[in-house]
């Protein structure tokens, strides 16, 4: 799901696939998280792709390309790049979500041409200032119009005016009906507490040392030994990272190539033997050792957090910023509907 509540983070970026813009062609702006001002060339085993111009769709008679197609795929998988391509599996959905991504994109655009919404001078001037920062020199600025604007100014201010008037219209059809009152969140909160009711857990290390299978005395006696001077070179360590290399190094259990780290685990999985050990730890305490079946085995104790419901005040944020993504799905969803209701899209 795209966002379009930030339009100077929206405007800092602008796709590094080149592309010609007219009146009702796609910009290639998108709102992303990282500045990516110099053009990359494009991945190879992308045959299906190209050429890049070729038509793959008509929006009430404004054609969109294999170009602004892939640009979006792109954004939607942005490891192509690296991969040369798209993993095969993934591919059809990865660009049926772009064909609709461009298409409602395409929408939005034009419903705020025909509303005759305008962006002002000071606007256009601060979101071309803002833009050029993300250059590291005015030489690096104008290769990326050379080479992504055709060498035109017009251009890229075509792109600006396109995607500020698509951010323009999103805030008021869908972001300004997608806030979430502090009641709202309340009445959330208290309906589904379970959700915000967390039971005892546990965060270890551990090491443990395996006997062979079918062990006799004699390899029992043994693991013992080995478990015993485990147990006194891991008393010697003073943080996770020297408890966790010594785990890799001696430990017989499937976390010691993760440094033995076991992370948050319920104390309901666990033996109760270590939980009732863990609640007389302090963080970074060595426990003793433990004989389970025939394994012998010890843990650090890296943090115990106790069964507890979140307060209100803990989880408002996140709970407003989760009901609030949730109602922009839907209200973007509606808004796509109304749209497509009265325009002409043919696939090419």
């Amino acid at each position: 799901m795209r966002f379009w509540f930030h339009t100077a983070t929206l405007l800092l970026l602008i796709s590094s696939a080149s592309a010609q813009v007219s009146s009702h062609k796609s910009s290639g702006f998108k709102e992303k998280h990282g500045a990516m001002p110099a053009p990359k060339p494009q991945p190879t085993g992308l045959k299906a792709y190209m050429p890049f111009d070729a038509p793959v769709v008509r929006v009430n008679g404004a054609v969109l390309t294999n170009r602004d197609l892939l640009r979006e795929m792109y954004t939607i998988f942005p490891y192509a790049r690296t991969h040369k391509g798209f993993p095969k599996g993934m591919e059809a959905d990865i660009r049926r979500g772009a064909m609709d991504m461009i298409v409602f994109e395409e929408l939005v655009y034009q419903e705020a041409v025909r509303l005759k919404m305008q962006v002002s001078d000071d606007l256009m001037k601060k979101t071309e200032t803002d833009f050029r920062k993300q250059f590291t020199s005015e030489g690096e600025f104008q290769q990326y119009v050379k080479l992504e604007c055709q060498g035109s100014m017009k251009v890229l201010r075509e792109r600006f005016r396109r995607a500020l008037l698509i951010d323009a219209l999103m805030k008021k059809e869908v972001g300004g009906h997608s806030k979430v009152s502090k009641a709202e969140a309340k009445a959330y909160y208290e309906k589904n507490i379970k959700e915000f009711t967390h039971e005892d857990m546990l965060h270890i290390q551990t090491i443990s040392i395996i006997p062979p299978k079918n062990p006799g005395v004699s390899y029992e006696q043994e693991a013992r030994k080995q478990a015993e001077e485990a147990l006194k070179q891991a008393k010697e360590t003073k943080s996770f990272r020297e408890f966790g290399l010594l785990a890799e190094k001696v430990s017989d259990d499937d976390w010691h190539v993760n440094m033995g780290n076991r992370k948050d685990v319920p104390a309901a999985a666990l033996p109760k033997p270590i939980v009732d050990a863990a609640r007389k730890m302090k963080p970074g305490d060595v426990s003793e050792l433990f004989h389970f079946g025939p394994n012998f085995t010890f843990f650090r104790l890296v943090s115990f957090t106790p069964a507890h419901v979140d307060k209100f005040s803990e989880v408002e944020k996140k709970v407003r910023e989760n009901l609030e993504k949730s109602r922009y799905d839907e209200e973007r969803s509606a808004f796509n509907k109304r749209l497509r209701k009265r325009s002409k899209v043919e696939v090419l």
